[in-house]
């Protein structure tokens, strides 16, 4: 009886052997299958970046932003670079300091690419968006940037017909038709006119003084000129300016100033009886 309880513990530990390889083959027939080949590689994608996508600055300001252009083709391509920009204004893009308008770029690599807008002269203020795309063989990379205008106070002084000069006779009053224009994109108060003319002269405006000036708008103003007697005849610099808190214009007047008709007879007059009164007294002390 004892020796058949101790071949039965032997019989059931030779079964427990067997099982632990059983075991083992089924558990590493299902490892192979399980890390049978490698993950599938993520797909490589072309990008086009900026640190900086909003900028603010005038009309007449270039706005300046610098990108990244990342190849993440598996071969080099060609980019060709776009910008949607309103009408009016213009889109430069520059590679190492060349402008470009396409750039050849290897695979995995990066270029640092600066993008210059400029707006267009007359843009009202406000925030214009500038979709930037580069193209290489059907794929497009973008880019939205942002441009906000600020609006600019600016005025030019000048005449109706564009002439700086004039005549004057001396001793008289000369009008000097002058034209205000607001060349900037926000209104002007408040402008002032000044001269500064040579020494004992005398300058006024009608008016003298503009209260409001619309952008694009033009106000015609009269600066009336006094030139002295006895002025010596020649041409003078009379400086006209008109500012505000803001802005200012200047405009250089050259004004010419000729002898009264009345005084050049009377030169004249002069001149002859000088000769006359040496013609006699050459005549009277001459035989002497």
């Amino acid at each position: 009886m004892l020796a058949l309880v101790r071949q039965s513990r032997r019989n059931e530990g030779r079964g427990f052997r067997l099982y632990i390889p059983l075991c083992l083959v089924i558990v590493f027939s299902f490892v192979p299958l399980t890390f049978k080949g490698s993950p599938p590689a993520r797909a490589r994608t072309s990008t086009f970046t900026a640190r900086l996508i909003n900028l603010e600055a005038t009309s007449k300001e270039t706005f300046r932003y610098n990108a990244s252009l990342y190849n993440g083709r598996n071969h080099a391509a060609i980019f060709e670079f776009n910008a949607g920009i309103p009408a009016g204004w213009n889109a430069t893009f520059r590679v190492e300091g060349m402008q470009v308008t396409s750039f050849r770029m290897d695979s995995s690599r990066t270029q640092d690419v600066t993008i210059e807008i400029t707006p267009s002269p007359s843009v009202q203020p406000g925030k214009y968006n500038i979709p930037v795309t580069a193209t290489a063989e059907g794929d497009t990379v973008q880019l939205a940037l942002e441009a906000v205008v600020k609006g600019t106070y600016t005025v030019e002084l000048t005449t109706p017909d564009g002439r700086l000069s004039d005549e004057i006779t001396e001793g008289s009053r000369k009008p000097v038709h002058l034209t205000i224009k607001n060349t900037g994109s926000l209104p002007l108060d408040g402008l002032e006119l000044t001269a500064q003319a040579p020494p004992k002269w005398d300058a006024t405006f009608e008016p003298a003084k503009v209260e409001r000036l619309e952008p694009g708008k033009s106000v015609d103003v009269i600066a009336r000129l006094h030139v002295p007697d006895k002025t010596i005849a020649g041409d003078y610099v009379t400086n006209f300016s008109v500012k505000n808190a803001n802005a200012s214009g200047n405009a250089t007047f050259r004004m010419t100033v000729t002898t009264s008709w009345l005084a050049g007879w009377l030169g004249v007059l002069i001149i002859l009886l000088a000769v006359g009164i040496i013609y006699y007294l050459i005549r009277k002390y001459g035989r002497r």
